[in-house]
C-alpha cells in the first residue's frame, strides 16, 4: 500500500500548502488558498470591478428616470398643475435616491480623503483617554523604550501609529474585512518608509514591526477579536461540538506515529496540547502564532522520538490533527481568523510560523470534512460511533516496559473489561428488543387467525321452538319416557 493510500486523505502534498497563485509563499485556506499578498491583490481587483458595476448601474438608473420623466412630463402636459407638482416632487425624490447611491458606491466615500482623516485623528478619542489595563500600559512603555533606541526615525514610527489607533477608532463601524485591510495597508505602509526613507536594514524591520503589531493589537484586540459583526462565535460552537462528537478517534485510525506509553513522547504530547490551548490567552496574533510554532515543534519531537529518526511532513499533519482533537482548543476558529485579519503579513508568508499555521488550518479543515472513508471504517460504525452508541474498542498494548505503572496497567484493563461488558449489554439489549418483538408479532399473527375463524365460521345460537321440561316433572307428552326409579330395600 503506498503512503498516500495508508494515510486515506490524511496526506497533504507540500506543494498545496503554497499560494495557488504561484509566487512561492505560503497559502491559506480563509484566503482562498491565495497567500495574504495576493489575496489582496484578488480582493482589490474584486472590489473595484463591483464597485465599478455598481456605478454602471447606478447612472444607467438614473437616466432610465430622467427619461421616464421628461416621457411623462411630454404626456401629461394638460393636466393640473397640483398633480403636476406631485410628480415633479416624486422624480426629485427618486433621482436624489439615486445621487445618494452613486456616492455610496463612489471610491471617495469608502476610502476617505487624507484631510479627513487628519481630522478624525486630531479629535479626542475616549477609548485611548481611558483607564488602561495593566498589560497595556505595560506593552506602551516597552514599545516607547524601544523606538528611543531609533531616535527620529522611532519618533516617525511612535507618530504614525498614534494617528493610525485614532483613526481606527471612528472606523469601528466598518466591516471586520475592511478594518482588516486598514490595519494591513498600515503595516505595509510603515514597512515601506522605513526601507525608502528611514534607510532600516530588513532585519531591523522586522524587529520594528513585531514590536508595531503588538502595541496596536493589544489596544484593538477587544474591539476585532471574535467581533459580534461576524459568524465567528458561530464557528467555534459548530468546531467545538465536531470535535467533542470526534472524541472516539484513536491515533490508530488517524496513522498518527506516535507511542504515548513512551514517558517522554508522552510529556511532549501533553505540552503539545497545553501550547495549542494556551493560544486563546494570547492577544497578540504573533503571540499566538509562537503558540502553534512551539506545539508543532513538540510534535516533530514525539515523532522523532517515537521512530528514532528525524520526523517527515506527512508525520505531522495526521499528529497535528490528533493534538487538535485531543486537546478542543476554545475559540479555535476565531483565532485563526484573528491571525488571518491581523497579523504581520511576512509572517504567514514564509517561515516556520506561516507553514505550521498553514498547517493548522489544513488540520481544521480536515476534521470538519471527516468522514468513514478517511479512517477507512464502514460508514455503519462511523455514524454508531458519532452517534454515541458504542465506542471502539480500545487495542491492548502489545508489551509493557519493565518501569511501567501498575496503576496505569490496570487502568487499560479496567478499561478493556468495561468495553467488553459495554459490548455484550448491547447484544442482550438487542436480542431483548427483538424477543420483544418477536412476542408482539405472535400475539398479534394469533389475534389475526382467530379474527379470521371468526369471520369465516360466525357463531349462531337459534332459538327454541318448545320449552324443555324438567326429567322430574309432570310431563303427560312424554309418556314413553321410562318411570322414575324407586328406592328397594333388601332384607339381609
Amino acid at each position: 500500500m503506498s503512503l498516500k493510500s495508508e494515510r486515506r486523505g490524511i496526506h497533504v502534498d507540500q506543494s498545496e500548502l503554497l499560494c495557488k497563485k504561484g509566487c512561492g509563499y505560503y497559502g491559506n485556506p480563509a484566503w482562498q488558498g491565495f497567500c495574504s499578498k495576493c489575496w489582496r491583490e484578488e480582493y482589490q481587483k474584486a472590489r473595484q470591478k463591483q464597485i465599478q458595476e455598481d456605478w454602471e448601474l447606478a447612472e444607467r438608473l438614473q437616466r432610465e428616470e430622467e427619461e421616464a420623466f421628461a416621457s411623462s412630463q411630454s404626456s401629461q402636459g394638460a393636466q393640473s398643475l397640483t398633480f403636476s407638482k406631485f410628480e415633479e416632487k416624486k422624480t426629485n425624490e427618486k433621482t436624489r435616491k439615486v445621487t445618494t447611491v452613486k456616492k455610496f458606491f463612489s471610491a471617495s466615500s469608502r476610502v476617505g480623503s487624507k484631510k479627513a482623516e487628519i481630522q478624525e485623528a486630531k479629535a479626542p478619542s475616549p477609548s485611548i483617554n481611558r483607564q488602561t489595563s495593566i498589560e497595556t500600559d505595560r506593552v506602551s512603555k516597552e514599545f516607547i523604550e524601544f523606538l528611543k533606541t531609533f531616535h527620529k526615525t522611532g519618533q516617525e514610527i511612535y507618530k504614525q501609529t498614534k494617528m493610525f489607533l485614532e483613526t481606527m477608532h471612528y472606523k469601528r463601524e466598518l466591516s471586520i474585512e475592511e478594518q482588516s485591510e486598514c490595519t494591513q495597508d498600515f503595516y505595509q505602509s510603515v514597512a515601506e518608509k522605513m526601507q525608502t526613507r528611514g534607510k532600516v536594514p530588513p532585519e531591523k524591520v522586522e524587529k520594528i514591526m513585531d514590536q508595531i503589531e503588538k502595541y496596536i493589537m493589544t489596544r484593538l484586540y477587544k474591539y476585532v477579536f471574535c467581533p459580534e459583526t461576524t459568524d465567528d462565535e458561530k464557528k467555534d460552537l459548530a468546531i467545538q461540538k465536531r470535535i467533542r462528537a470526534l472524541h472516539w478517534v484513536t491515533p490508530q485510525m488517524l496513522c498518527v506515529p506516535v507511542n504515548e506509553e513512551i514517558p517522554e513522547v508522552s510529556d511532549m504530547v501533553v505540552k503539545a496540547i497545553t501550547d495549542i490551548i494556551e493560544m486563546d490567552s494570547k492577544r497578540v496574533p504573533r503571540d499566538k502564532l509562537a503558540c502553534i510554532t512551539r506545539c508543532s515543534k513538540h510534535i516533530f519531537n514525539a515523532i522523532k522520538i517515537t521512530k528514532n529518526e528525524p520526523a517527515s511532513a506527512d508525520d505531522f499533519l495526521p499528529t497535528l490533527i490528533y493534538i487538535v482533537l485531543k486537546g478542543n482548543p476554545p475559540r479555535l476558529q476565531s483565532n485563526i481568523q484573528y491571525i488571518t485579519r491581523f497579523c504581520n503579513p511576512s509572517r504567514l508568508m514564509t517561515g516556520e510560523d506561516g507553514y505550521y499555521f498553514t498547517n493548522l488550518c489544513c488540520a481544521v479543515a480536515f476534521i470538519e470534512k471527516l468522514d468513514a472513508q478517511s479512517l477507512n471504517l464502514s460508514q455503519e460504525d462511523f455514524d454508531r460511533y458519532m452517534s454515541g452508541q458504542t465506542s471502539p474498542r480500545k487495542q491492548e498494548p502489545e508489551s509493557w516496559s519493565p518501569d511501567a505503572c501498575l496503576g496505569v496497567k490496570q487502568m487499560y484493563k479496567n478499561l478493556d473489561l468495561l468495553s467488553q461488558l459495554n459490548e455484550r449489554q448491547e447484544r442482550i439489549m438487542s436480542e431483548a428488543k427483538k424477543l420483544e418483538k418477536d412476542l408482539i408479532d405472535w400475539t398479534d399473527g394469533i389475534a389475526k387467525e382467530v379474527q379470521d375463524i371468526v369471520e369465516k365460521y360466525p357463531l349462531e345460537i337459534k332459538p327454541t321452538t318448545q320449552p324443555l321440561a324438567a326429567i322430574d316433572s309432570e310431563n303427560v307428552e312424554n309418556d314413553k319416557l321410562p318411570p322414575p326409579l324407586q328406592p328397594q330395600v333388601y332384607a339381609g
